[in-house]
């Protein structure tokens, strides 16, 4: 049977959703019925989400699609501020659980139909007089459009223990209101023929509740003699990876600064004709990284606290491991320290290395300062980084200046664990609305 819908009916329902989403911001939302996850997989790039909850009574069913759910290699690669986690429970709607209390937006897409009328009653219960969401969706079936579907039969799915006209619908949406503090606006998705959308309705119908008094209506409704009721079976949780987490931020800012000041110390090497001079003075440099070192010494103008020693690597961006620059750089191997996590000091052998000041870096890459927000900060952060190699005053970035390895201008050397990408499956529908 050819679609009489386009987009699809379940397409346009998550659309909804997702349109009120963007209009409201939600911090936490929850899906009751989730079934194989195809509403959060869309919901979860809507980052204003902080925590999105999936709940089903089919655990094996949400087992099968939940790893779909799991961060992606860009997710990785360049983490944002942004929160989210992400929570996936078996347990019935009928049921109560306290982790599910107190959400901006709670769905029921096409799930009370399931629902025996008794079970109704303990459903409205547990959503509106319990978990009491500032805002809830609740779609269902319109049965005076089924006379429009081709090839139906009875009920739209097997398992439909009854499905509503709209007068029948709006009866218990608007008892609902009543009885726990919420307003309802109806509407749906699913258009009707021409000419025939007054008298029918739409195929879906949708009502909006929102809560009397919003969030502040949902608070004082929460007391000490709550239930802390706890039914729900966690089957799958994951925190997606953000900069508010301070080791993702310590390794972004160290991968970062290695990535530029290798970035800086290759073109100035390459600025070189190929003969070496024992005077590594960046007057000798040409273009990009006199620029850099220009507007570092506005940085630097700006940084009332920042040391005199300090300012005069600024002015010298390649010395001989802090030495003097009229240092022989053919000299023997010297030692260079610095302080690991455990505030242990250690040691190396180098035979030469390049000193790139953190204040040039700093001025040189927007997202640095961007991210450490000042000088100190990125200097604090850095020295507890074993991949980042500080001066003993902690002043400048040490690399060595032969067989250094190019530095990946991402995450992947860091320590993160690729997450493993799913493909973004079709949710499957009502035996019916498969065709629809």
């Amino acid at each position: 049977m050819d679609p009489i819908f386009s987009p699809p009916l379940h397409r346009q329902r998550h659309q909804f959703v997702i349109d009120f989403v963007k209009r409201n911001n939600p911090q936490k939302v929850a899906d009751l019925g989730c079934s194989e996850c195809s509403l959060l997989k869309k919901l979860k790039f809507h980052r204003e989400i902080e925590l999105l909850v999936g709940v089903d009574i089919d655990g094996a069913k949400v087992k099968r699609k939940m790893h779909g759910l799991a961060p992606i290699s860009t997710d990785y690669l360049q983490p944002s501020y942004d929160q989210l986690r992400i929570e996936l429970y078996q347990g019935s709607v009928t049921q109560k659980d306290v982790r599910l209390r107190g959400f901006d937006l709670v769905t029921s897409i096409e799930l009370i139909e399931h629902l025996t009328l008794a079970d109704v009653e303990r459903f409205s219960e547990v959503l509106f007089g319990y978990m009491t969401p500032v805002a809830v969706i609740v779609s269902t079936p319109n049965s005076e459009f089924n006379p429009l579907l081709p090839g139906l039969a009875g009920f739209r799915h097997s398992d439909h223990k009854f499905e509503w006209t709209k007068a029948e619908f709006q009866s218990w949406a608007l008892k609902v209101c009543l009885e726990y503090g919420y307003e309802v606006e109806f509407t749906g998705v699913g258009q009707a023929p021409p000419g025939q959308q007054e008298r029918v309705g739409f195929c879906s119908q949708i009502g909006v509740f929102h809560r009397l008094g919003g969030r502040d209506g949902c608070n004082m409704l929460f007391g000490d003699d709550a239930e802390d009721a706890f039914s729900y079976t966690l089957l799958y949780s994951i925190n997606y990876p953000s900069l508010r987490d301070n080791n993702i931020l310590r390794r972004v800012l160290a991968s970062e600064v290695l990535y530029w000041a290798e970035k800086l110390k290759r073109r100035w090497m390459e600025e070189k004709t190929g003969e070496r001079d024992d005077t590594y003075t960046l007057s000798q440099t040409e273009g990009g990284v006199e620029e850099c070192l220009r507007a570092s010494e506005r940085c630097m103008e700006m940084e009332e606290k920042q040391t005199a020693a300090c300012g005069a690597e600024m002015n010298n961006l390649v010395d001989h491991c802090g030495r003097g620059v009229s240092e022989h750089l053919e000299e023997e191997d010297e030692e260079v320290f610095w302080t690991n996590s455990q505030g242990q000091q250690e040691s190396c052998r180098v035979h030469r290395c390049v000193s790139v000041p953190l204040a040039l870096l700093w001025s040189c890459c927007p997202k640095l300062s961007t991210l450490s927000g000042s000088l100190g900060n990125l200097r604090r952060i850095l020295r507890d980084d074993p991949d980042v190699k500080l001066s003993q005053d902690g002043s400048a970035v040490l690399l060595q200046e032969q067989d250094l390895e190019e530095k990946d201008h991402d995450l992947e050397d860091s320590g993160y664990a690729e997450a493993s990408q799913c493909s973004d499956s079709v949710e499957q529908e009502e035996s019916w609305e498969a065709n629809v």
